[in-house]
């Protein structure tokens, strides 16, 4: 190993250089210049998302991919495009988050939101180019611990300091479970690596104690993706959480698992894959299912999006079923359209917690096409995309993972998925019904603005819901990457 292993480090480098920037100038700006911290901040993640963008496209680092520190690290074409997913999503957290840190509350202390959410991210970029189960755990619980801490960042509330006790009690047990699962991995395996272990699998053949270290493990990534039964935490922590987490929550932190999670299976588990697919056929199923039905019981709607993510995670793992490179394709595009589909239903969320003084009840939304037309019309496509609507991007995301999965002969599984699309379709529609046909609740009367920051995160969101569907050049170059899955 030499110095040469952190040219291969453009991101998290430019990741830590961020970080370390704004720490400096939050701690010693003036009052007057820290009235400037969020545009400073949101400018400079603009700008490191634009450098992650030009890297996929860098000469220097296209073609295969690259291992560094002892192999235990990879960067890859895969790997950059992924975490430019986190980055989009990670810009419109910091575009959302603009009305609620101006509050009373959050003003004096909006410089550790940004902080603390890039050290998360780092954590992520981690898990993603993780070559080893060390690295991937040490990247989990990067990510992890200040995710609590921006759970309970409105700690005068007390839902939100709920929320952030009850992540770090699920994130310890979580990791708890994975390291005991990988205690029994390295006892039968003697490595880490996710090479040598698919080696020494191959070679020695797999047994009960193989079998049990990866359920333990598979069940600690669970909790990250909120798969049924490890899903119990989801609706209490999304619910007591600022808006603006619970965004960042549901996109950013469920891609990072699912990406991890797919390299894991497929790089090291593969020769298991006779016992795991059957495991994750029946948790498919039931989390798909579980998560459609009891989003229509929710009268909160943050907790309705809580049980919808739950449902979402459950057609991300469609994609790791079909165990393909249309698979994968399939998979991560469908997190990539998650993304704007999400987003924007949370901006919309935000706007209106905000007029509302932090009503996200359901009934909150009764009558928002009289009061913000706009906002309503975003939530509509919003909704729209989730469901699988034709013309929108997630039906597009969806007809893809179906797709992938049929083509492997999973046709049960995929008429269970499209059913509980009709039921998702359903429950959507109780939004639309809220916005477009009931009237305005007596304190919610009136139009009101929202912010430019958030317009800007719903404008592009809206783009993509519109026009990602449509073009094939991104679905295409996610085809020419190189997967490795056979």
């Amino acid at each position: 190993m030499d110095f040469s292993n952190f040219l291969y480090l453009g991101q998290e480098a430019g990741l830590v250089i961020l970080f370390v920037f704004l720490f400096l100038y939050d701690t010693f700006a003036s009052e007057n210049g820290k009235t400037q911290f969020q545009a400073i901040a949101v400018t400079l993640f603009a700008a490191l998302t634009a450098f992650g963008l030009a890297e996929s496209y860098c000469p220097f680092f296209q073609g295969g991919s690259e291992t560094a520190f002892g192999g235990m690290f990879v960067r890859s074409d895969l790997t950059v495009f992924m975490k430019n997913i986190l980055n989009v999503t990670t810009l419109m957290v910091f575009l959302q988050a603009n009305g609620w840190l101006k509050s009373k509350e959050t003003a004096v202390r909006q410089g550790e939101f940004y902080t603390i959410t890039l050290i998360t991210l780092l954590g992520m970029y981690l898990m993603i180019s993780a070559n080893n189960f060390m690295l991937l755990y040490i990247g989990m619980e990067t990510a992890s611990l200040p995710l609590a801490c921006l759970c309970a960042y409105n700690k005068s509330n007390g839902k939100s300091a709920e929320a952030g006790v009850k992540y770090v009690f699920i994130s310890a047990l979580s990791s708890g479970i994975m390291l005991f699962g990988l205690s029994f991995l390295y006892g039968a395996l003697g490595s880490f690596y996710y090479a040598d272990m698919a080696a020494n699998i191959v070679s020695t053949g797999f047994n009960e104690l193989i079998i049990a270290g990866f359920v333990f493990f598979f069940a600690g990534l669970g909790f990250k993706l909120s798969l049924v039964p490890f899903h119990l935490w989801t609706a209490d922590v999304y619910e007591g959480a600022p808006t603006s987490v619970t965004a960042y929550l549901s996109v950013a932190s469920k891609g990072a698992a699912a990406f991890a999670l797919i390299f894991a299976l497929y790089e090291v588990f593969a020769p298991l894959q006779e016992v795991w697919i059957n495991i994750i056929w029946w948790l498919t199923v039931i989390t798909i299912t579980l998560g459609n039905l009891f989003a229509i019981r929710q009268k909160d709607i943050k907790r309705f999006f809580a049980f919808s993510s739950i449902s979402q995670a459950g057609y991300i793992m469609l994609g790791i079923i079909a165990g393909t490179t249309q698979g994968m394709i399939a998979m991560i595009f469908f997190v990539l359209v998650y993304l704007f589909s999400n987003m924007a239903a949370f901006g919309v969320i935000s706007a209106v917690e905000n007029k509302n003084g932090g009503d996200t009840r359901i009934t909150a939304f009764n009558g928002l096409y009289k009061t913000n037309p706009r906002l309503a019309l975003v939530m509509m496509l919003a909704v729209f995309s989730l469901g699988g609507i034709p013309t929108l991007a997630g039906f597009f995301s969806k007809f893809f993972i179906f797709m992938a999965a049929a083509q492997q002969g999973q046709y049960i599984l995929v008429f269970i998925a499209l059913l509980n699309t009709v039921v998702s379709l359903f429950y959507y529609l109780l939004i639309i019904k809220a916005m477009f046909i009931h009237e305005p609740e007596s304190d919610a009367v009136g139009a009101f603005k929202n912010n430019s920051y958030n317009n800007a995160s719903l404008l592009f969101c809206v783009a993509g819901l519109l026009v990602i569907g449509f073009i094939s050049c991104i679905y295409s170059y996610i085809g020419t990457i190189s997967f490795g899955i056979a």
